[in-house]
């Protein structure tokens, strides 16, 4: 009876473990904007309207394939980010990168507008992802990741004067 409380403890630890390992990193930004979450979402919310708030985005072309919705972000360096709608409501959006020069993979993203409950008459936006490092560390992967979600909601910020 001992041995199996052992064995059960060891293979909760070991499962505990290899989820953690699993969940890889998240990054999670807001930014508070004046006005309603519909509204703010009409013009900051379209799959490809961050390349009219993101100071890193040059273009955003949609596309098709099948039934499935993909945009290819060209950043300003040249560089390209495809990636591929994976749900949709109201005013927000989930999304995968399947191709990109960043230092992530297995990457799912949300980014969404809900009215401020703790400001009337404001919406805050909310970008989060989970994802894992590819051929950086962890802490690297991480920084680049938090540095395009602040930059971006920043810039966000400032267009919808706040």
């Amino acid at each position: 009876m001992v041995r199996f409380g052992w064995s059960a403890a060891l293979a909760v630890a070991v499962a505990s473990t290899a989820a953690i390992a699993a969940s890889g990193l998240s990054v999670r930004e807001t930014t508070k904007v004046k006005g309603s979450d519909a509204d703010a979402w009409a013009k900051f919310g379209a799959f490809c309207a961050i390349k009219d708030w993101h100071p890193a985005i040059a273009n955003c072309e949609e596309s098709s394939e099948g039934d499935a919705k993909f945009r290819t972000l060209t950043l300003k360096d040249g560089g390209k980010i495809k990636e591929k709608l994976t749900g949709t409501s109201a005013t927000g959006y989930t999304y995968a990168i399947i191709e990109s020069p960043l230092p992530v993979k297995d990457y799912t993203a949300s980014f969404s507008a809900r009215p401020n409950a703790e400001d009337s008459g404001t919406t805050l936006f909310v970008w989060s992802a989970n994802f894992m490092a590819k051929d950086k560390p962890d802490s690297e992967a991480k920084t680049v990741m938090e540095g395009i979600f602040k930059d971006g909601l920043a810039s966000l910020s400032e267009k919808a004067g706040k």
